[in-house]
C-alpha cells in the first residue's frame, strides 16, 4: 500500500479536474470521480500515477447516486487502508441566461451540482480526515463568485454559496489542520467556455473566435486560463505545507477581479 495522502476529485475526466489530477499523480493515490466511465478510464490510462488511480462514476446532482458513490468511497478506503484526505470539490455546470428565462429547474439544479453536492462530500469525508489527523478541501468556485457577470444569476448564486460555507467551516476545522479553501477561476479554456462562445455565437452572429476573444478580454491579461493554471493553485493549497492557508478566495483572472 502506498503511504502517499488519498486525494478525491470530482469531474476528474476533463478540463480543471483532469489537470488537477495530473497535477497531484505524482505524490498521492487518486479517486478520479464523474459522470462518464469512459472518459474517466481514458484519464486513468493517460496519467502517470505511481500511487494509483481508481475510478468511481456518480452523479452529483442527483442524491441517491451521490449517497452510492460515498458508501462505494467507503468501501475503497478500507481496501486501501487510507482515508481521502485531499477532496478536490471542481465538477460543477453553468447557465447563461437572462432572468425572465431562468427557471425554477434550472436554478435549482445549478445550487445542487454547484454548491449542495460539494457540501455533501465534504460532509461525508472530513470526518475521516479529522481521523486522519489533517486534510484539505479545495472547492473550484468561480470569479463570478465574487463579481457580477450579466446573464448568470443561477451560476453566481450557486458559486457564491459554495463560497459562504467554504469560508464558514474553515473557521469551524482550523484548529484540526483540515483546510477548506476556493480557487475563483476567470475564464478558463474548458468545455464550459466553448459553450459559452457558442452561445454568444448563436445570439449575436459573432464566429466563435471572436466571441472567445471576448471572454478573453474579461482579463487585463487578454487571454484564457488554462486548466494547468488553475491545476496548479489547488495542487499547492492541498499540499501538508500550505496548512496555514484557509477560508480564502484565490482569484486566478489575470487580475480581472484587482
Amino acid at each position: 500500500m502506498s503511504n502517499a495522502p488519498l486525494a478525491l476529485i470530482t469531474g476528474a475526466g476533463r478540463g480543471i479536474g483532469r489537470a488537477v489530477a495530473e497535477a497531484l499523480a505524482p505524490g498521492h493515490a487518486l479517486v478520479l470521480a464523474g459522470r462518464d466511465r469512459d472518459v474517466l478510464d481514458r484519464t486513468r490510462a493517460e496519467l502517470t500515477a505511481p500511487h494509483g488511480a481508481h475510478v468511481l462514476t456518480v452523479d452529483l446532482g442527483d442524491a441517491a447516486s451521490r449517497a452510492s458513490f460515498l458508501s462505494e468511497v467507503t468501501g475503497l478506503e478500507s481496501q486501501l487502508g487510507a482515508r481521502v484526505q485531499v477532496l478536490v470539490n471542481n465538477a460543477g455546470a453553468a447557465l447563461s441566461a437572462p432572468l425572465a428565462r431562468t427557471g425554477d429547474d434550472a436554478w435549482a439544479r445549478l445550487l445542487e451540482l454547484n454548491c449542495t453536492a460539494p457540501f455533501v462530500l465534504t460532509r461525508a469525508l472530513v470526518p475521516g480526515m479529522l481521523a486522519a489527523g489533517w486534510g484539505r478541501v479545495v472547492n473550484v468556485a468561480s470569479t463570478a463568485a465574487i463579481k457580477g457577470y450579466a446573464y448568470t444569476a443561477a451560476y453566481s448564486a450557486s458559486k457564491a454559496g459554495l463560497l459562504g460555507w467554504t469560508r464558514a467551516l474553515a473557521v469551524e476545522l482550523a484548529s484540526k489542520d483540515v483546510t477548506v479553501n476556493a480557487v475563483c477561476p476567470g475564464f478558463t479554456d474548458t468545455d464550459i467556455v466553448a459553450d459559452a462562445a457558442r452561445n454568444i455565437q448563436a445570439t449575436t452572429g459573432r464566429s466563435e473566435d471572436d466571441a472567445r476573444k471576448a471572454l478573453a478580454r474579461f482579463s487585463p491579461q487578454g487571454r484564457l486560463r488554462s486548466p494547468a493554471e488553475v491545476a496548479d493553485l489547488v495542487a499547492w493549497l492541498a499540499r501538508r505545507g500550505a496548512g496555514g492557508v484557509t477560508g480564502q478566495a484565490l482569484a486566478i483572472d489575470g487580475g480581472e477581479t484587482a
